[in-house]
């Protein structure tokens, strides 16, 4: 991405073969086992073949259309079998994938590696004495190149915990050995499986069909569109290029450019109970990048103005909108009047260009929100319309003590050579995957960057105000002595966790918000950085992404106040854990509701057919990147439909009906269907009121805190539990801006309590 995104040329992890159908030839060369039932596996792995004594030589089935299989467990994805060698004696086994403690939707390393916790059932090891000179057997990970070998620990029938992995791609191996202290696998292989990425394969033979090769029609299709920028080193297949979306283009118009003002630093507004802002969307001029833009901005401020207010009072927002579109303002996170909770349809009709509305907005809880346009989001968003809220608690001890605060929106914009890659006018593009961009951006600036002394304690308020993008941010040195600071992450949506805790990096998906605390021990630049693992579909690798969202410079002057010795604790917070005990008897109840998250798509392009078939086989649970530029691009709401879909009902988006009262607690399980054609992680937002997480794939989660936002990984199963304060009618959707603008939205209704 430019010279801010670095890649490490990533390596084959030795494929072998590419064959025609991956998922057959992956599966039969394991051979057909019938084996018996092992006892005592997780409910996520209950219906591996190996498990069930089904045959393997079955392929899976394929992709469906309208995700029809609700309920059946992603075991391909979270699960792999453990297969016998020839000397092997009948034994099997499985090994569960299963979910990491995390404050976040996801658990990874900085390097941006999935950490996965793995545990083996295992029936039918023989007696290791009569395999030769050997007393026990041991576990081993591995990469497929063999290369590095790690210990796990011993292993016995039954159920063995082997501990944390985050290899992208890796094998299992059992093998006999002498002692449990052998530190190099020498002994004799008895067991060995394959995690479901490596059922990954490129697109080889793919690329030799006649669609991937000719062109369909021009470059750019009959519509006036200006092929998007390709990323960087990942080459994709010639008949891409004959794409384009069904719908025109969307541009600013930049006539005028020169007349337009020059958008400014965010600045910082500061309201009292019953405090006055006007808060004017217009259109603007900006520099990026080497290039003049034409945007949007609050205020002519990117982003708009920092709105910082105590808990518990009520200001005025006077919206004026001065733009060429329609718009609202969603005050994203707060348990405000449904009034103004600004859903155009829902909540209020939209301001119309030199119209203006009032808003009055309620702050009950302490914390970091922000406020964005609710329509045409994927457009007026991602020019520039957003801003942050800063509530600020009445008690001094709220949080631990700090040096200093910074609020931080992460974004990233997307330009090609001629400025802002457009729009889709009558319907969203990018409509498959989201618009992912390729310039980063830390408060409006592509290089962020503030000083500290050194021992400081900041305390970061960090919103992704992103359409598409999951980030996953650390600080690291530019000297390698700390290659990532330890983080302390305190709070997320809507205040703060039960209990505060260590992270290497923070995970933010689309509109989540977590505050997060840094100590910067030396001098030096730290670097703030994204650092993920993403995928090269057109060779079945994964590679590192690592970006630089900008700096932090320490110098060598002490702190003040040196507070580390407070940072080093991790504090538990009595508040939030006697206000959650409140709902405690609630957590193991049957749910109420359930909601499947899956895609419809109709009339695709031939080679995007082909190439969604090959990589249905396995799905990353994050999409990290936007790897598949053309594909995505070229797809918009015509050929795609992403569905919410009450199962119990069949009721499918905006017919979802549902009703409730103020003081109901609603346990709902919400599963992303790894059905679907083509399956991707979703953050789930509700509107006006507030949930906790309780578990995900049958993890409980062990430190919760308030959310109004939830990733959901693909293949996923997560249950929350749903508050119901608010009365009025509030909006359930996914906050990938384009994905909502294809459908995936509805709302429910709460009525006042008897």
């Amino acid at each position: 991405m430019h010279d801010r995104l670095r890649h490490a040329r990533f390596r084959k992890q030795g494929h072998g073969l590419r064959a025609l159908v991956p998922t057959v030839l992956t599966i039969a060369c394991a051979g057909a086992l019938s084996a018996q039932a092992i006892p005592g596996v997780s409910p996520l792995c209950a219906d591996r073949p190996i498990v069930t004594g089904q045959s393997l030589s079955q392929p899976p089935a394929q992709p469906s259309r309208t995700g029809s299989r609700f309920g059946r467990p992603a075991s391909d994805l979270f699960c792999l079998a453990l297969l016998p060698t020839a000397g092997g004696a009948g034994a099997a086994g499985v090994v569960e994938l299963g979910r990491v403690q995390s404050p976040f939707g996801v658990a990874l390393d900085a390097d941006g590696n999935q950490l996965h916790n793995l545990t083996a059932w295992i029936r039918g090891l023989p007696d290791p004495t009569s395999l030769g000179p050997y007393q026990i057997y041991v576990a081993w990970v591995t990469t497929p190149v063999l290369d590095p070998v790690v210990k796990l620990g011993e292993v016995q029938n039954g159920e063995n915990a082997l501990g944390k992995v985050h290899f992208s791609k890796f094998m299992i191996l059992v093998t006999a050995e002498a002692s449990a202290d052998v530190e190099h696998r020498t002994g004799r292989l008895v067991l060995r499986g394959r995690s479901p990425s490596m059922l990954m394969e490129g697109h080889d033979l793919l690329a030799q069909a006649p669609s991937a090769l000719q062109p369909a029609r021009p470059a750019g299709g009959e519509r006036g569109w200006t092929m998007p920028p390709m990323y960087p080193d990942v080459t994709m297949l010639p008949g891409m290029r004959g794409l384009a979306p069904e719908t025109d283009p969307l541009v600013l118009d930049a006539a005028t450019i020169d007349l337009l003002p020059e958008t400014m630093p965010q600045q910082i507004v500061r309201l009292g109970n019953g405090g006055t802002l006007d808060l004017e969307a217009g259109v603007v001029r900006r520099q990026l990048q080497g290039r003049t833009l034409t945007m949007l901005a609050f205020n002519n401020q990117h982003p708009g103005p920092l709105i910082v207010v105590p808990e518990s009072v009520t200001v005025f927002i006077n919206v004026i909108n001065k733009t060429p579109y329609p718009t609202t303002v969603h005050w994203h996170g707060l348990r405000l009047d449904n009034r103004f909770d600004g859903v155009p349809g829902v909540t209020q009709d939209p301001i119309l260009p030199g119209k203006s509305f009032r808003y009055q907005i309620f702050f009950p809880d302490a914390g970091i929100y922000w406020y964005h346009p609710h329509h045409r989001e994927d457009v007026q968003q991602e020019l520039g319309l957003f801003g942050n809220m800063l509530v600020e608690s009445t008690r001094p001890d709220y949080f631990g003590p700090v040096n200093r605060e910074e609020v931080m929106m992460l974004d990233d914009l997307l330009l090609g050579e001629e400025g802002i890659v457009p729009f889709g006018d009558a319907s969203a593009n990018y409509s498959l995957m989201g618009r992912f961009g390729n310039v980063f951006l830390v408060n409006g600036e592509p290089n962020y960057e503030i000083e500290v002394r050194r021992g400081e304690v900041i305390r970061f308020f960090l919103t992704n105000a992103s359409n598409t993008r999951t980030f996953n941010v650390s600080f690291t040195s530019n000297s390698g002595e700390h290659p990532a600071l330890p983080m302390k992450v305190v709070g997320s949506d809507i205040g703060k966790f039960e209990r505060e805790r260590w992270t290497e990096s923070a995970v933010l998906a689309p509109a989540e918000r977590y505050i997060v605390e840094v100590r910067f021990p030396s001098s030096g630049t730290y670097r703030f950085v994204n650092q993920v693992q993403a995928i090269n579909h057109r060779t079945g690798t994964f590679f590192p992404e690592t970006a630089t969202l900008g700096s932090v410079h320490v110098a060598d002057v002490p702190t003040e106040r040196d507070h580390g010795e407070a940072f080093q604790v991790l504090r538990e917070n009595s508040d939030v854990i006697a206000d959650i005990d409140r709902l405690r008897a609630e957590f193991d109840r049957p749910v109420d509701h359930q909601l499947v998250m899956t895609l419809r798509v109709d009339s695709l392009p031939l080679l995007i057919e082909q190439v969604m078939l090959w990589d249905w086989v396995y799905f990353n649970p994050v999409e990290w990147a936007g790897t598949m530029p053309i594909m995505n691009w070229a797809l918009t709401g015509r050929e795609v439909r992403w569905v919410l879909r009450d199962p119990a009902t069949g009721q499918e988006n905006e017919d979802i009906d549902w009703t409730f009262r103020v003081g109901d607690v609603v346990k709902i399980r919400v599963y992303n269907d790894r059905d679907a054609f083509h399956a991707m992680q979703h953050p789930l937002h509700i509107h006006g009121q507030r949930f906790l997480i309780l578990e995900q794939n049958g993890l409980k989660n062990d430190n919760l805190v308030w959310k109004d936002t939830v990733l959901l990984p693909t293949g996923s199963t997560t249950d929350i539990l749903l508050e119901i304060t608010n009365p009025g009618r509030w909006m359930v959707h996914c906050h990938i801006a384009e994905h909502l603008e294809s459908g995936m939205r509805f709302v429910f209704d709460v009525e006042e309590s008897q």
